[in-house]
């Protein structure tokens, strides 16, 4: 049984994070903050995806002004991520972010924080202090070393000193990330900063990697971390568009029985048995039940002989086999259907499950 490290609450947007509340999934818009359009449909297509923070990048003053109609259009809480320059971290909030992602420390010095303090609590935005294992102050690289799993120590000081920066400035709403792109030097980091503080925590590895190797390695380190405990929020960090994170990360969440969000797809690996094929048909309907809420087992089987045993748990299933493909449900045959109709007439039965759940919802 997973029990979670207490932790301070705070809200983003409609979104408590921290507490009780449940772990939040995020990802950051791929798009030039400054194509409104662009970034509006691609925030649509997360938002549908069950993405509950985006976060988009904030360039110039442009990309800054751009928020307000952004912020206008979309549903989720939008974060503002700031670098170096504190005018925009002002203009952001300004101009309709619900929080800000900064590095207090490289902002200019303690007037411009100041400014950038004053501004968040006149609007009552929370602040995320975002450290990675790149942007560490050279002093601390030069007193602790880089960061490496045996010794993190820069990245949680860094981290810290940064805290204490707002914490001077009488402001607490906050809380924190100390990504590396190194699995076991975030997990050891997180281990350790969790253990000196009680803000809530945003974790992920930056710069992970593709989909498979981003993947993987964002599994290893989140997925300890959040069976330990440990995590009030996440991104699963790829080189791929960000719908993808966002389904990931609630793979991710269903995995260690934290949160569900839709049906669960399984299917069988293959063997020489499999007569169809089944890399294709699983693709597809792994594209459709990420549209679906209803909370199903569905299973695709690349052969009718073991498909409806091996897979009796699920809801409904598919399995193929030489021109002609069947449809179980709870491991017994509903319906036997001609191959080249085959995706289409279980598509038809998702939908009908689909529908009756949102009848039984209301």
């Amino acid at each position: 049984m997973i029990v979670r490290r207490k932790t301070r609450q705070i809200t983003v947007g409609d979104v408590k994070v921290g507490g009780d509340a449940p772990i939040s999934v995020q990802s950051m818009a791929s798009t030039d903050t400054r194509d409104i359009e662009a970034t509006v449909a691609q925030i649509a297509g997360l938002e549908r995806a069950g993405c509950e923070l985006i976060r988009v990048a904030v360039p110039d003053m442009e990309a800054a002004l751009s928020l307000r109609s952004i912020r206008e259009r979309i549903s989720i809480p939008l974060i503002a991520d700031i670098h170096f320059d504190s005018r925009l971290a002002v203009a952001s909030m300004e101009n309709g972010a619900q929080a800000i992602r900064i590095n207090p420390g490289n902002l200019g010095g303690e007037s411009k924080l100041a400014r950038v303090v004053d501004a968040a609590k006149m609007h009552g935005l929370p602040i995320r202090v975002g450290v990675n294992s790149g942007s560490i102050e050279k002093d601390l690289l030069g007193t602790y070393g880089y960061p490496t799993p045996e010794n993190p120590r820069s990245l949680i000081e860094s981290a810290l000193r940064n805290i204490q920066l707002l914490e001077k400035q009488g402001f607490h709403e906050i809380k924190i990330s100390i990504k590396s792109s190194d699995t076991l030097t975030t997990i050891h980091g997180y281990r350790e900063l969790a253990a000196r503080t009680d803000y809530p925590l945003h974790i992920g590895v930056t710069e992970a990697g593709g989909l498979i190797g981003g993947c993987v390695k964002s599994s290893v380190a989140l997925g300890i971390l959040l069976f330990e405990g440990i995590g009030d929020t996440f991104r699963i960090s790829l080189t791929r568009p960000p719908l993808e994170e966002v389904r990931v990360g609630y793979e991710l969440l269903r995995s260690l029985q934290i949160r569900q969000r839709g049906p669960e797809l399984i299917s069988c690996p293959t063997c020489g048995r499999t007569p169809i094929d089944i890399f294709s048909l699983a693709e597809k309907v792994e594209e459709y039940v990420q549209t679906m809420k209803a909370p199903l087992k569905v299973a695709v089987m690349g052969c009718a002989v073991n498909g409806p045993g091996e897979a009796r748990e699920a809801d409904i299933g598919v399995a193929g086999g030489k021109g002609v493909g069947i449809i179980f449900k709870k491991g017994k045959l509903y319906k036997k259907v001609a191959e080249a109709d085959l995706l289409e007439v279980f598509m038809t039965e998702l939908k009908k499950m689909e529908d009756q759940y949102g009848r039984e919802k209301q």
